[in-house]
């Protein structure tokens, strides 16, 4: 097996791996922004006031793009099963 296949197959596995963190990460992020500028707002400075809404968030964004990330996972697995025959040459 050449070297640049397998860096190319690791390049291909990070990327979908980013991928599939994007969307959780992303409303995690937007929802700490709001539920921060809310505490700002109001004073309140509560650290587990920030830790129940992200989880919400993120429970809903994977909920949300379950069947994306499951056909990204299928996608990446299949390119895998379809390049075996070629690198056992």
């Amino acid at each position: 097996m050449e070297t640049q296949v397998v860096v190319d197959i690791l390049r291909q596995a990070f990327q979908t791996a980013l991928l599939l963190a994007a969307p959780g990460l992303g409303f995690a992020l937007i929802v700490g922004l709001i539920v921060s500028v809310l505490q700002t707002v109001t004073s309140i400075q509560e650290q587990t006031l920030v830790f129940v809404p992200k989880m919400v968030g993120v429970g809903a964004a994977l909920l949300f793009f379950m069947s994306w990330m499951l056909g990204m996972v299928m996608h990446f697995t299949e390119s895998l099963f379809l390049l075996i025959p070629e690198l056992v040459k």
